[in-house]
């Protein structure tokens, strides 16, 4: 059933979607049925969100799920309002660095990490409380939560046929569900004809999940209490306890009462035409920011071209944006943790005074390599991304995420799904601002983007680009690719990106030196950024997964009627789906 081996070479065969009623774009069409069916009912951008967002689970848990955290923007079209909500899961009350470091076999002064396989890289699920509270805040008010969840669980109970890339990722994680827990069979796919009975599920066969479709009715009918309390709650316990951890039934219940954290999103406006919006820490989309900034002072100082001088994807402009997110990554590393448990100087790293001074570090002749963080305060200066939008010009920026791949993979006996590993983010050094705690939230990599026009303050754009420490090196290039190089949305996306570092933990160095160049940037410029001194490697084919897969729905208006455009990226299964 596979119709190709390898992603589709450039350019892409997909055209930009228009609607004037709303539009889902995501990696799965059976999720944005999801989501459609919602906004067909009289629901509003808010409800599809949370409807796409189970689909998402059901069709690809490979990649997210309830079991994991989530984050949204927000654009109310009434009040022009951004909002933000910051669905990210805590340690456990007895995750002590102490206990952590001695069941890991960490000597005292011995650096080390919690391994992404490790139970105790298990953080509370962010995502059920999540889900909820973004209906009960953001929400039509017209649908309950079980009927918002109904469309992914009839999937569930039916059985799906899985997808093309989706199966890939399912069958490369498949060892990995066997030796995370005794529960693996329940998300993989019967056949007497291989050695235990149980396999990861191919391209195009139909797959049931009648246990994730019972969670998801339990929540919906029973709201929050009924995943972090009661039957979900107990299974969630023993299967995170039987393998050594350390999370109990209060942290579960502490998270439940506190809820999901509104947040007040931070923003930069560039190049006086566009506010850029993201999360703030823990989120790493203060990254995107702060070299959007940077390469802002770039231009104005004349250290570089200005961007619509430049050629696409030339050794000056990768060199620039590659230089911009190096030094913003020596930051974030350091600084993006809880904010509720560390004061983090957030307003101070996106000031104009402090990103010119880090931008004082740039050179436009060879690459620096800076790994050093900045001190603002003494200069006083596989996830998933979905965008949904609504026909009264409403939006959602969403993303949820099991962190890598299937997370941690354990799963809770009888819920149908794994348990995310986002707690490997946590540091173990104690002098680290993001160093493991009590009931604290790590560094996380999932973040959602939404861009107003600085004019109005009307809605310019919703996107995302998943993929790990990939996410905020998307969201620059795909913003410059609009506003620099006035690509439609679905070029935007389709165009060739980089990445520095791997990604993903599990992959390599997340932050290291290598920059990864996807297939179509001229072999001319991979050469001379070599010569710079960059430490180049090409990427062909399926490994092009590394470079994320975005969504992009762009918002105007024709007189007094909004019209939609958005793209899919074609390195994901998925498209832009108008409703009607």
């Amino acid at each position: 059933m596979t119709s190709q081996t390898e992603f589709i070479p450039f350019p892409s065969r997909r055209s930009v979607v228009h609607s004037t009623n709303g539009m889902v774009a995501c990696t799965q069409p059976l999720a944005a049925s999801c989501g459609l069916k919602i906004l067909a009912s009289g629901g509003n951008a808010a409800d599809a969100a949370v409807a796409v967002a189970a689909g998402m689970n059901m069709a690809e848990p490979c990649s997210t799920g309830i079991g994991g955290d989530m984050f949204c923007l927000y654009y109310d079209a009434k009040t022009k309002k951004v909002s933000a909500l910051n669905g990210s899961g805590r340690s456990g009350a007895k995750c002590t660095l102490k206990t952590i470091r001695g069941d890991l076999k960490l000597e005292d002064g011995q650096s080390g990490e919690i391994p992404m396989t490790s139970v105790h890289s298990v953080t509370v699920p962010g995502a059920p409380a999540g889900w909820a509270d973004t209906v009960a805040i953001f929400g039509s008010g017209k649908l309950s939560l079980e009927e918002i969840l109904a469309p992914a669980a009839e999937m569930g109970e039916r059985g799906f046929p899985v997808s093309e890339l989706t199966a890939h990722f399912w069958a490369s994680g498949e060892n990995k569900l066997r030796k995370a827990s005794s529960n693996f069979s329940e998300m993989l796919k019967e056949d007497p004809s291989v050695g235990d009975g149980f396999r990861a599920p191919k391209a195009g066969e139909l797959f049931k999940n009648p246990n994730l479709a019972r969670t998801f009715k339990t929540l919906g009918k029973e709201g929050k209490k009924g995943f972090y309390t009661g039957r979900i709650a107990n299974e969630f316990v023993k299967v995170v306890q039987d393998l050594g951890g350390h999370l109990e039934l209060e942290d579960l219940v502490h998270h439940m009462e506190l809820g999901t954290e509104r947040v007040d999103p931070i923003s930069l406006t560039f190049n006086d035409e566009v506010e850029v919006w993201e999360h703030p820490p823990n989120g790493q989309g203060i990254v995107a920011l702060m070299a959007l900034g940077i390469l802002e002072e770039l231009e104005r100082s004349g250290k570089i071209p200005k961007f619509a001088n430049m050629k696409h994807n030339s050794t000056e402009y990768l060199h620039a944006i590659v230089e911009a997110l190096h030094i913003s990554f020596a930051d974030a590393t350091w600084w993006v943790t809880d904010s509720n448990e560390v004061d983090v100087p957030t307003k101070q790293l996106i000031s104009r005074e402090y990103l010119a001074e880090r931008a004082k570090l740039f050179d436009p002749t060879k690459a620096s390599h800076i790994q050093h963080h900045g001190s603002p305060a003494h200069n006083h200066s596989d996830t998933v991304y979905f965008a949904v939008s609504d026909r009264d010009g409403n939006a959602v920026s969403f993303i949820n995420s099991n962190y890598g791949g299937f997370g941690m993979a354990a799963i809770p006996h009888g819920c149908g799904f794994t348990l995310q590993n986002r707690g490997a983010n946590f540091s173990l050094d104690e002098s680290h601002p993001n160093v493991l705690a009590p009931r604290k939230r790590p560094y996380h990599t999932i973040i959602p983007a939404l861009v107003t026009n600085k004019y109005d303050g009307s809605l310019h754009s919703i996107y995302g680009v998943m993929g790990g420490f990939m996410q905020p090196q998307g969201h620059v290039q795909v913003l410059l690719n609009q506003l620099a190089f006035k690509h439609n949305p679905q070029k935007a996306l389709d165009a060739p990106r980089f990445c520095i570092g791997a990604g993903m933990p599990d992959a390599g160095e997340v932050t290291g030196q290598i920059v990864y160049l996807e297939d179509g940037i001229e072999e001319k410029v991979v050469d001379e950024l070599r010569s710079m001194g960059h430490n180049v490697e090409l990427v062909r084919g399926i490994k092009r997964s590394l470079f994320g897969r975005g969504q992009l729905i762009r918002s105007r208006m024709e007189g007094e009627q909004v019209v939609y455009s958005a793209g899919s990226d074609l390195r994901g299964d998925g498209g832009a789906f108008p409703a009607w």
